[in-house]
């Protein structure tokens, strides 16, 4: 007969310092782990199979349990844990980390150390752990003891739920997690909002006008009401308003608020904010260019545009914005919509690919977009579609489209997830489509295939570079073409080619009412 296992958070005595951290995790509302783990690790592997609290969600990679992690905390607001092996793991799962940071997502990040006694030996995987996580975490520790493991892992749990959310990691020597001694730990307390100013209130209000224009991120673009809000006030006063080109995540579709991105293209991010002498910020920052382009300024905003912040990030934007409302009398503003047409049969071309998409999407799906490029019309032709969630690739590091999909289907099971990702940057984390398979998870992939880095070609051009075949074959993905149908096969995946836009409608729209991961190879 197999042993029960307990069903509340009360431990048996002895308890060794991993099962205190795991314990007081899922005690504080944690209760997924995504996990790569190794050696350094067994003794979370056994608590957490000893415990049966936690989810445990393996990735075949590092970075598809970070962008698990990601994808999970932006559904559910609330950070998943997850379990890395050592500073070569730390590494393969830094890029996502940083997409997380970048995100404002929150994560907590358990990554195993060697023991103490063992670190002076400089064993062949021996590096600096901590030196590892800071650039990608906002919270470094390392644990000392078994007895104050517990403290430490909810004081990293804090930090990440803190306003802005953050990335934690915490440090676990193999000997701390497997000495005895650990000791549960209560949870943090709740974050609190930085207090708005009714001076900047009184600002803000008397800068609105056609001059200005209201950037807006966070919580507010996670809140129809408050974008409703701001658009009323936009249109009371001829304000504009605009959210930041990446962004943790947006509610729209039809019956909410339409709001437009600051464009990623450095001279269409410069023309479209050339007009304003006035910005008003709303748990955002000014605006940068992605990247130092010559004889192109980095801040997109004017120079000498006056800038107000009346949230900060660590602010409640939602409530700034219902603030500012009621201080204007603006009445919220919803534009009217229809369901998209169909598009006609033809060649898989980006326009056509959008209409695809917002025709066929499902009232409370989930679009995880890492398009890059071939999804260029995706933004304004979804803005009718079915009332939807979108999340998409926040850190410029690419790769993580496939694992936010599963971190967002493991959060929100009873949603389908549609992701649309871009053929090159899935080779970077496609092992996610086997933890997809594992769980099966309700994620429909469309891979764009237009077989070539597309986005670094434009790059390439912006700074003035006259591309020849060498170049050229630096970008291209092609001796021999990549194909996603018989990789998805392999790891459990069904999936089909289609190179019309008809019959991609089709088969997407079949995928998202089937349970179970599905890719759709779209030859553009």
């Amino acid at each position: 007969m197999t042993p029960s296992r307990p069903d509340t958070d009360q431990a048996p005595a002895p308890m060794n310092g991993a099962e205190s951290v795991v314990r007081s995790l899922h005690a504080a509302g944690v209760d997924v782990c995504f996990a790569n783990p190794g050696t350094s690790e067994m003794q979370f592997v056994d608590a957490l199979d000893r415990t049966g609290l936690m989810r445990c969600v393996l990735g075949l990679f590092e970075g598809v349990a970070t962008g698990a992690a990601d994808g999970y905390a932006r559904m559910a607001s609330r950070p998943a844990v997850t379990l890395l092996h050592l500073a070569p793991g730390l590494a393969n799962a830094g890029a996502n980390m940083h997409n997380a940071r970048k995100a404002k997502a929150p994560m907590v990040n358990i990554v195993g150390d060697h023991a103490i006694r063992h670190r002076g030996y400089d064993a062949p995987l021996s590096a600096d752990v901590e030196g590892a996580a800071a650039p990608f975490s906002d919270w470094v520790r390392t644990a000392t003891s078994a007895g104050s493991f517990a403290t430490d892992a909810m004081e990293a749990l804090g930090a990440a739920m803190s306003r802005p959310n953050r990335v934690a990691t915490l440090i676990a020597p193999a000997d701390i997690g497997w000495d005895s001694g650990g000791r549960m730990a209560p949870p943090p307390p709740p974050p609190a909002f930085a207090p708005m100013e009714a001076e900047a209130l009184e600002r803000a209000a008397a800068m609105l006008g056609p001059d200005c224009v209201m950037l807006v991120g966070g919580s507010v673009l996670e809140t129809p009401e408050a974008v409703a809000r701001l658009q009323g006030i936009a249109a009371q006063t001829g304000a504009t308003l605009l959210a930041p080109t990446s962004n943790r995540r947006f509610e729209r579709g039809a019956g909410r608020a339409p709001i437009n991105r600051v464009p990623y293209p450095i001279t269409m991010a410069l023309e479209t904010l050339a007009p304003f002498r006035r910005a008003v910020l709303i748990e955002t920052v000014p605006p940068v260019a992605f990247f130092a382009y010559p004889g192109k300024p980095s801040l997109l905003l004017p120079e000498g545009c006056e800038t107000l912040t009346l949230a900060g990030r660590d602010g409640d934007g939602p409530a700034a914005a219902a603030a500012l409302a009621e201080r204007l009398d603006a009445a919220p503003l919803v534009a009217a919509s229809e369901r998209p047409a169909p598009p006609p049969a033809g060649p898989i071309t980006a326009p056509a690919l959008a209409a695809a998409v917002a025709h066929v999407l499902p009232e409370g799906a989930i679009v995880v977009d890492e398009s890059i490029s071939g999804g260029r019309n995706l933004w304004g032709s979804t803005q009718g579609a079915a009332p939807h969630s979108w999340i998409s690739l926040a850190g410029g590091a690419i790769g993580d489209g496939i694992p936010l999909a599963l971190g967002a289907a493991i959060a929100c099971p009873d949603r389908p997830v549609l992701a649309l990702q871009a053929d090159g940057s899935a080779m970077y984390t496609i092992q996610g489509l086997w933890s997809q398979a594992r769980e099966g998870c309700n994620v429909t992939t469309v891979i764009l295939a237009n077989r070539t880095y597309e986005i670094l070609k434009n790059e390439l051009f912006a700074v003035g570079a006259n591309p020849g075949r060498s170049a050229l074959d630096m970008l291209d993905l092609d001796r021999p073409h990549l194909d996603f149908v018989s990789l998805a096969r392999g790891m459990g995946v069904p999936g089909r080619r289609v190179e019309d836009v008809a019959e991609l409608c089709h088969v997407v729209q079949a995928a998202l009412a089937e349970p179970g991961p599905y890719l759709v190879e779209a030859v553009m």
